[in-house]
Protein backbone atom coordinates (compact mmCIF):
# COMPACT_ATOMS: atom_id res chain seq x y z
CA UNK A 1 0.00 0.00 0.00
CA UNK A 2 2.25 2.74 -1.12
CA UNK A 3 4.13 4.42 -3.91
CA UNK A 4 7.69 4.32 -5.08
CA UNK A 5 9.74 6.56 -7.34
CA UNK A 6 12.32 4.02 -8.49
CA UNK A 7 12.15 0.24 -8.41
CA UNK A 8 15.35 -1.06 -6.87
CA UNK A 9 16.15 -4.09 -4.74
CA UNK A 10 16.56 -1.84 -1.70
CA UNK A 11 12.99 -0.62 -1.68
CA UNK A 12 10.24 -2.40 0.19
CA UNK A 13 7.04 -0.55 -0.56
CA UNK A 14 4.09 -2.81 0.14
CA UNK A 15 1.32 -3.56 -2.35
CA UNK A 16 -1.51 -6.02 -1.83
CA UNK A 17 -2.52 -8.71 -4.27
CA UNK A 18 -5.79 -10.53 -3.76
CA UNK A 19 -6.24 -14.02 -5.07
CA UNK A 20 -9.45 -16.00 -4.95
CA UNK A 21 -9.43 -16.87 -1.24
CA UNK A 22 -6.67 -14.95 0.48
CA UNK A 23 -4.84 -11.63 0.41
CA UNK A 24 -1.07 -11.32 0.45
CA UNK A 25 1.05 -8.21 0.88
CA UNK A 26 4.20 -7.85 -1.19
CA UNK A 27 7.00 -5.34 -1.54
CA UNK A 28 7.78 -3.97 -5.01
CA UNK A 29 10.50 -6.57 -5.56
CA UNK A 30 7.89 -9.32 -5.16
CA UNK A 31 8.75 -10.58 -1.68
CA UNK A 32 5.69 -11.77 0.28
CA UNK A 33 5.48 -9.73 3.48
CA UNK A 34 2.29 -11.14 4.99
CA UNK A 35 -0.67 -13.31 4.05
CA UNK A 36 -4.12 -12.92 5.58
CA UNK A 37 -6.01 -16.07 6.62
CA UNK A 38 -7.69 -18.06 3.88
CA UNK A 39 -11.48 -17.77 3.81
CA UNK A 40 -14.36 -16.91 1.53
CA UNK A 41 -13.61 -15.67 -1.99
CA UNK A 42 -12.19 -12.12 -2.05
CA UNK A 43 -14.11 -9.68 -4.23
CA UNK A 44 -12.20 -6.51 -3.41
CA UNK A 45 -9.27 -5.07 -1.47
CA UNK A 46 -8.36 -1.48 -0.67
CA UNK A 47 -6.92 0.72 2.08
CA UNK A 48 -8.02 3.84 3.89
CA UNK A 49 -5.95 5.70 6.48
CA UNK A 50 -4.24 2.99 8.56
CA UNK A 51 -6.55 0.14 7.69
CA UNK A 52 -6.90 -2.53 5.00
CA UNK A 53 -10.38 -3.48 3.80
CA UNK A 54 -11.13 -6.92 2.35
CA UNK A 55 -14.50 -7.61 0.70
CA UNK A 56 -15.96 -11.12 0.87
CA UNK A 57 -19.33 -12.44 -0.42
CA UNK A 58 -20.90 -13.27 2.95
CA UNK A 59 -24.45 -12.66 4.20
CA UNK A 60 -23.13 -10.53 7.04
CA UNK A 61 -19.81 -8.89 7.91
CA UNK A 62 -18.83 -8.71 4.25
CA UNK A 63 -16.03 -6.16 4.78
CA UNK A 64 -13.16 -7.26 7.01
CA UNK A 65 -11.03 -4.42 8.37
CA UNK A 66 -7.36 -5.05 9.27
CA UNK A 67 -4.66 -2.88 10.80
CA UNK A 68 -2.17 -1.90 8.10
CA UNK A 69 0.87 -2.49 10.36
CA UNK A 70 -0.04 -5.57 12.40
CA UNK A 71 -2.53 -7.09 9.88
CA UNK A 72 -4.79 -7.94 12.82
CA UNK A 73 -8.54 -8.04 12.26
CA UNK A 74 -10.08 -4.90 13.81
CA UNK A 75 -13.77 -5.27 13.00
CA UNK A 76 -16.25 -6.37 10.33
CA UNK A 77 -18.79 -4.25 8.47
CA UNK A 78 -22.03 -5.35 6.83
CA UNK A 79 -23.18 -3.75 3.57
CA UNK A 80 -26.96 -3.19 3.81
CA UNK A 81 -29.20 -4.54 1.00
CA UNK A 82 -26.27 -6.07 -0.86
CA UNK A 83 -26.77 -8.65 -3.61
CA UNK A 84 -23.46 -9.75 -5.11
CA UNK A 85 -20.18 -7.85 -5.43
CA UNK A 86 -17.71 -7.14 -8.22
CA UNK A 87 -15.19 -4.68 -6.74
CA UNK A 88 -14.29 -2.21 -4.00
CA UNK A 89 -12.20 0.95 -3.86
CA UNK A 90 -11.67 3.85 -1.45
CA UNK A 91 -11.28 7.62 -1.42
CA UNK A 92 -8.94 9.31 1.06
CA UNK A 93 -10.41 12.75 0.26
CA UNK A 94 -13.99 11.86 1.22
CA UNK A 95 -12.90 9.08 3.63
CA UNK A 96 -15.26 6.48 2.27
CA UNK A 97 -15.48 3.13 0.51
CA UNK A 98 -17.26 2.34 -2.74
CA UNK A 99 -18.55 -1.18 -3.40
CA UNK A 100 -20.04 -2.36 -6.70
CA UNK A 101 -23.03 -4.72 -6.71
CA UNK A 102 -23.73 -6.64 -9.91
CA UNK A 103 -27.20 -7.96 -9.04
CA UNK A 104 -28.53 -4.62 -7.87
CA UNK A 105 -26.55 -2.73 -10.58
CA UNK A 106 -25.55 -0.10 -8.05
CA UNK A 107 -22.67 1.40 -6.05
CA UNK A 108 -22.71 1.36 -2.24
CA UNK A 109 -20.94 4.26 -0.48
CA UNK A 110 -19.75 3.53 3.07
CA UNK A 111 -18.57 6.53 5.08
CA UNK A 112 -15.99 5.88 7.81
CA UNK A 113 -18.44 7.44 10.28
CA UNK A 114 -20.91 4.70 9.41
CA UNK A 115 -23.30 6.42 6.98
CA UNK A 116 -24.33 4.19 4.06
CA UNK A 117 -25.91 5.32 0.79
CA UNK A 118 -26.15 3.89 -2.69
CA UNK A 119 -26.88 4.93 -6.25
CA UNK A 120 -27.91 3.16 -9.45
CA UNK A 121 -25.54 2.45 -12.33
CA UNK A 122 -28.34 0.87 -14.43
CA UNK A 123 -25.94 -1.63 -15.98
CA UNK A 124 -23.72 -4.30 -14.42
CA UNK A 125 -20.65 -2.63 -12.85
CA UNK A 126 -17.28 -4.38 -13.07
CA UNK A 127 -14.20 -2.48 -11.80
CA UNK A 128 -14.05 0.66 -9.66
CA UNK A 129 -11.43 3.38 -9.27
CA UNK A 130 -11.21 6.97 -8.01
CA UNK A 131 -9.60 9.68 -10.14
CA UNK A 132 -7.67 12.84 -9.21
CA UNK A 133 -10.92 14.82 -9.04
CA UNK A 134 -12.15 12.36 -6.36
CA UNK A 135 -14.86 11.04 -8.67
CA UNK A 136 -15.73 7.36 -9.08
CA UNK A 137 -15.00 5.59 -12.37
CA UNK A 138 -17.23 2.56 -12.97
CA UNK A 139 -16.17 0.15 -15.72
CA UNK A 140 -19.26 -1.35 -17.34
CA UNK A 141 -17.98 -4.45 -19.12
CA UNK A 142 -21.01 -5.62 -21.08
CA UNK A 143 -21.73 -2.23 -22.68
CA UNK A 144 -18.03 -1.23 -23.03
CA UNK A 145 -18.45 2.03 -21.17
CA UNK A 146 -16.84 4.01 -18.36
CA UNK A 147 -19.27 5.97 -16.19
CA UNK A 148 -17.95 8.78 -14.00
CA UNK A 149 -19.93 9.67 -10.87
CA UNK A 150 -19.48 12.24 -8.15
CA UNK A 151 -18.91 10.93 -4.63
CA UNK A 152 -22.65 11.13 -4.01
CA UNK A 153 -23.78 9.44 -7.20
CA UNK A 154 -24.34 12.23 -9.72
CA UNK A 155 -23.56 10.99 -13.24
CA UNK A 156 -20.93 13.37 -14.64
CA UNK A 157 -19.78 11.61 -17.80
CA UNK A 158 -20.35 8.48 -19.82
CA UNK A 159 -17.59 7.34 -22.17
CA UNK A 160 -17.89 4.61 -24.79
CA UNK A 161 -14.61 2.75 -25.32
CA UNK A 162 -13.07 2.12 -28.78
CA UNK A 163 -14.45 -0.81 -30.79
CA UNK A 164 -11.40 -3.01 -30.19
CA UNK A 165 -11.65 -2.75 -26.39
CA UNK A 166 -13.91 -5.75 -25.72
CA UNK A 167 -14.92 -6.92 -22.24
CA UNK A 168 -13.16 -4.21 -20.21
CA UNK A 169 -12.62 -5.20 -16.56
CA UNK A 170 -11.06 -2.16 -14.92
CA UNK A 171 -10.06 1.42 -15.77
CA UNK A 172 -7.85 3.98 -14.04
CA UNK A 173 -7.47 7.62 -15.08
CA UNK A 174 -3.99 9.18 -15.25
CA UNK A 175 -3.14 12.73 -14.19
CA UNK A 176 -3.47 13.95 -17.79
CA UNK A 177 -6.96 12.39 -17.93
CA UNK A 178 -6.10 9.51 -20.24
CA UNK A 179 -7.55 6.13 -19.30
CA UNK A 180 -5.66 2.89 -18.72
CA UNK A 181 -7.98 -0.06 -19.33
CA UNK A 182 -7.46 -3.83 -19.14
CA UNK A 183 -9.71 -6.05 -21.23
CA UNK A 184 -10.25 -9.54 -22.61
CA UNK A 185 -12.37 -12.54 -21.61
CA UNK A 186 -11.79 -16.27 -22.21
CA UNK A 187 -13.25 -16.31 -25.72
CA UNK A 188 -11.74 -13.01 -26.89
CA UNK A 189 -8.90 -12.90 -29.39
CA UNK A 190 -7.17 -9.97 -27.63
CA UNK A 191 -6.15 -9.72 -23.96
CA UNK A 192 -4.25 -6.52 -23.19
CA UNK A 193 -3.77 -3.26 -21.34
CA UNK A 194 -4.51 -0.05 -23.27
CA UNK A 195 -3.96 3.64 -22.73
CA UNK A 196 -6.88 5.53 -24.26
CA UNK A 197 -7.10 9.19 -25.29
CA UNK A 198 -9.04 11.70 -23.19
CA UNK A 199 -11.98 11.71 -25.59
CA UNK A 200 -12.10 7.91 -25.55
CA UNK A 201 -11.74 7.51 -29.32
CA UNK A 202 -8.18 6.32 -29.77
CA UNK A 203 -5.82 3.74 -28.30
CA UNK A 204 -2.61 5.66 -27.60
CA UNK A 205 -0.46 2.75 -26.35
CA UNK A 206 -1.05 -0.88 -25.51
CA UNK A 207 0.61 -3.97 -24.09
CA UNK A 208 -0.52 -7.50 -24.84
CA UNK A 209 -2.45 -9.01 -27.72
CA UNK A 210 -3.06 -12.66 -28.45
CA UNK A 211 -3.80 -14.45 -25.14
CA UNK A 212 -1.01 -16.57 -23.70
CA UNK A 213 1.51 -16.97 -20.90
CA UNK A 214 4.70 -15.61 -22.49
CA UNK A 215 6.18 -12.20 -21.71
CA UNK A 216 3.96 -9.64 -23.36
CA UNK A 217 0.87 -11.83 -23.13
CA UNK A 218 -2.06 -12.09 -20.72
CA UNK A 219 -4.85 -14.50 -19.87
CA UNK A 220 -7.57 -12.30 -18.37
CA UNK A 221 -5.85 -9.10 -17.23
CA UNK A 222 -8.56 -8.25 -14.70
CA UNK A 223 -7.27 -5.47 -12.42
CA UNK A 224 -4.85 -2.54 -12.48
CA UNK A 225 -3.01 -0.37 -9.99
CA UNK A 226 -1.05 2.78 -10.88
CA UNK A 227 1.47 4.47 -8.58
CA UNK A 228 2.29 8.18 -8.25
CA UNK A 229 4.78 7.95 -11.12
CA UNK A 230 2.22 6.16 -13.34
CA UNK A 231 3.95 2.80 -13.38
CA UNK A 232 1.24 0.21 -14.00
CA UNK A 233 0.68 -3.06 -12.12
CA UNK A 234 -1.48 -5.67 -13.89
CA UNK A 235 -3.16 -8.64 -12.20
CA UNK A 236 -3.01 -11.46 -14.78
CA UNK A 237 -5.78 -13.76 -13.56
CA UNK A 238 -5.25 -17.13 -15.26
CA UNK A 239 -1.45 -16.80 -15.38
CA UNK A 240 -1.40 -16.13 -11.60
CA UNK A 241 1.07 -13.26 -11.74
CA UNK A 242 1.39 -9.48 -11.49
CA UNK A 243 3.21 -7.60 -14.25
CA UNK A 244 4.88 -4.20 -13.95
CA UNK A 245 4.67 -1.82 -16.94
CA UNK A 246 6.25 1.58 -17.51
CA UNK A 247 4.07 4.72 -17.88
CA UNK A 248 4.19 4.11 -21.66
CA UNK A 249 3.08 0.49 -21.12
CA UNK A 250 6.46 -1.08 -21.87
CA UNK A 251 7.16 -4.35 -20.09
CA UNK A 252 9.54 -4.08 -17.10
CA UNK A 253 9.21 -7.35 -15.19
CA UNK A 254 7.02 -9.63 -13.15
CA UNK A 255 6.46 -8.25 -9.67
CA UNK A 256 4.72 -11.43 -8.53
CA UNK A 257 5.36 -14.76 -10.25
CA UNK A 258 3.08 -17.77 -10.65
CA UNK A 259 4.93 -19.77 -8.00
CA UNK A 260 4.23 -17.17 -5.31
CA UNK A 261 0.44 -17.38 -5.54
CA UNK A 262 -1.65 -20.32 -4.39
CA UNK A 263 -4.78 -19.12 -6.20
CA UNK A 264 -5.45 -17.00 -9.28
CA UNK A 265 -4.73 -13.27 -8.95
CA UNK A 266 -8.10 -11.53 -8.93
CA UNK A 267 -7.83 -8.09 -7.26
CA UNK A 268 -4.99 -5.61 -6.83
CA UNK A 269 -4.40 -2.49 -4.74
Amino acid sequence: MGNSTHYTDRQYVTHSVTVLRWTCFLCTVGQVVHTLPEGEAVMGVTSLADEVYVLRPKYRNEVEVYDVITYRLQRCVTVPDSRGFTDMTSCEHYRCLYIASYNAECIHRLDVQGAVTRWAVNVTPAGLSVNAAHNVLVTCRFVRKIKEFSSHGDLLRELTLPDFVINPWHAIQTRNRQLIVCHGRYVDAVHRVCKISVDGRDIVQSHGGQPGSDIGQYLLPVRLAVDNNEFVFVADHINRRVTLLSPTLDYIREVVSTGQLKWKSDRLH
